[in-house]
């Protein structure tokens, strides 16, 4: 399990992510786990995962092999990605298309916090992105996380990455599926002309 956080304030735009691995009630931290990095870089965003630690190998060699890089700019765009990344997985990735009865779709199976110079961005196991105009959060953690954020957003001190990192520290202080240390990063919207 994993908890991860997007925040957008002032012009600038952070995500966050712990880096606890779980196996069932067994904890691999980052001590044991030399690859346990949840966040990692596509073209000019950043994003990260929740879900099958499998998930990430599968979005970095996806990303990696495509001639043209994904544009991570709007909602119909990372829409369109995902539904031939959907596809791939199917084919390549054997994810398991065997769904429940109740779904109209088929899942991904992941949760996806997006973050470029364009904004904050989540994309839902049944591919419905969203842009975010001040934070969200995706996890175990989730509900401490979007606390924090609520409680903290307009504190002039705190600036997008300073919160961010905040909300998945609320999340490792009381949920077990999340624990530290924290990465994240910080990107800065371009200067309008």
């Amino acid at each position: 399990m994993t908890t991860l956080a997007v925040v957008r304030k002032n012009g600038q735009f952070a995500i966050a992510a712990d880096t606890l691995t779980k196996w069932g009630s067994t904890k691999e931290s980052s001590v044991y786990v030399a690859n346990h990095e949840k966040i990692f870089k596509v073209g000019d965003s950043f994003m990260a995962i929740t879900g099958t630690t499998t998930f990430k190998l599968i979005l970095t060699e996806y990303f990696s092999q495509l001639e043209t890089p994904p544009k991570f700019d709007s909602v119909p765009s990372i829409f369109r990605t995902w539904q031939e990344l959907h596809a791939v997985m199917k084919e390549r990735y054997f994810l398991n298309a065997n769904e429940d009865k109740e779904d109209d779709l088929e899942t991904s199976r992941m949760y996806v916090l997006i973050v470029n110079a364009h904004g904050i961005f989540g994309v839902a196991p049944h591919r419905t992105v969203q842009e975010f105009s001040k934070f969200y959060a995706y996890g175990a953690g989730a509900d401490y996380a979007m606390g924090a954020l609520y409680a903290a957003y307009d504190q002039p001190k705190l600036n997008a990455e300073a919160l961010a990192r905040l909300a998945v520290e609320a999340a490792a202080e009381f949920d077990d599926s999340t624990g530290g240390p924290i990465s994240s990063h910080l990107i800065r919207a371009p200067k309008q002309k």
